[in-house]
């Protein structure tokens, strides 16, 4: 049960990753209009170098997670280890910190967004703070030892648990996309292995975020995020799953000054 809880619960983390790469026009807010009909995207590109936020998501916020909607698509054939136990977070909101900052662009060929000046520096999610503090706040402080970021490659990170346990999660593909209506939206594909048991256990999740402004002076804002969780090659059911997801998650972010 450690270990499935511990999974699920890092579905979130990916709101806090990386990530560039345009997705088509309007693929990605569309892809949210659609839930739960989901399947794999194939629009995402290569992860490479830090996401790039807007300028109005700069500082240090208190951030409110509320899941509100679970779905097990390929139900009853087809149900994840702790999907029924996860309906006990419905309407359950987790707060926790979260930080965005200043950092010079680490990659000659990061692509550049409109919002960006050359020579200027780009505003990252502080990775390991984030990780750290939603971990904590989702599974506790005795079971979240340390998360710590590749110092040479923002894609992969490595959270710490007690008893030597290790996540390993490592975004692999992602897309952004800004809409008319001034939402910020993102998507990250990544594998997450769970190391500590005898047997490693590898699944791969999608995370698509829409962040969107609800006032001018930037003092509070909103985002809508769906976490699809699809099954490795190594697991008996992969070929049935297709590429559908066998279970997606859809979470109420309010980000607040802190």
């Amino acid at each position: 049960m450690f270990i499935i809880k511990v999974f699920l619960s890092f579905c979130l983390l990916i709101l806090f990753f990386l990530g560039n790469g345009e997705a088509i026009a309007g693929e990605l807010s569309q892809r949210l209009a659609n839930f739960p009909r989901w399947e794999k995207l194939t629009s995402v590109q290569p992860a490479s170098g830090d996401l790039v936020y807007p300028e109005w998501m700069a500082g240090t916020w208190q951030v409110t997670s509320t899941l509100v909607d679970l779905v097990a698509p390929l139900a009853p054939d087809i149900i994840t280890p702790g999907f029924e136990g996860n309906r006990r977070q419905l309407n359950q909101p987790v707060s926790f910190l979260v930080k965005f900052v200043k950092e010079q662009p680490r990659l000659t060929g990061l692509k550049i967004f409109p919002w960006i000046d050359k020579k200027s520096s780009i505003l990252v999610a502080d990775r390991a703070f984030n990780s750290l503090n939603l971990a904590r706040a989702s599974l506790g402080k005795e079971v979240v030892l340390a998360v710590k970021v590749d110092p040479d490659s923002p894609n992969r990170q490595i959270t710490f648990l007690r008893s030597s346990h290790q996540l390993v999660s490592i975004v692999t593909a992602r897309a952004t996309e800004t809409t008319p209506n001034g939402k910020f939206i993102t998507t990250e594909v990544f594998q997450q292995l769970f190391k500590g048991n005898s047997r490693p256990y590898l699944n791969s999740v999608e995370s698509t975020t829409a962040y969107h402004k609800l006032s001018p002076d930037n003092s509070t804002i909103e985002a809508d995020q769906v976490t699809a969780v699809y099954l490795s090659p190594q697991d008996p059911n992969y070929f049935t799953a297709g590429s559908r997801p066998v279970a997606l998650y859809r979470y109420h972010l309010k980000f607040v000054p802190a």
